[in-house]
């Protein structure tokens, strides 16, 4: 990435949309860009590397009050981190929490469509199964 670039640009450079890039702008999460003289915005390479690891933090599913907070903690290198590590521990918590929720829910699914005699509606098995 060049020193300076346009929205459109640091969008393509960190795999993000340019609607998303004004989105953080406006939460806080990423600093506004300084104008050229024809009011467009001109970001730096330190734009492009705070986008790619709120994106990041966003694809490993963190919060946007997480992402602050990991934010909150790069920003400041000397603090210990313990912070993070409690932070990532109560999403992995969470995320066993869904999958294990998500399993139970293959096995309804699987047994109500093993059930299933691919009769008629009104001998369903899984419609009778919704209907109790």
């Amino acid at each position: 990435m060049s020193a300076r670039c346009t929205i459109g640009d640091l969008a393509r450079s960190a795999g993000t949309k340019v609607e998303t890039i004004r989105w953080y702008e406006r939460e806080g999460l990423l600093p506004p860009a300084e104008r050229s003289s024809g009011n467009y915005r001109l970001y730096t390479a330190a734009h492009q590397r705070r986008l790619v690891f709120i994106r990041r933090a966003r694809e490993l599913g963190f919060s946007l009050e997480a992402v602050r907070t990991l934010l909150d903690l790069a920003d400041h290198p000397t603090q210990p981190c313990h912070a993070a590590d409690a932070l990532a521990a109560r999403h992995l918590a969470e995320v066993e929490r869904k999958l294990a929720d998500l399993e139970r829910l293959r096995d309804s699914l699987r047994a109500l469509t093993t059930e299933c005699g691919h009769g008629t509606a009104a001998d369903c098995r899984i419609l009778e199964a919704l209907s109790a």
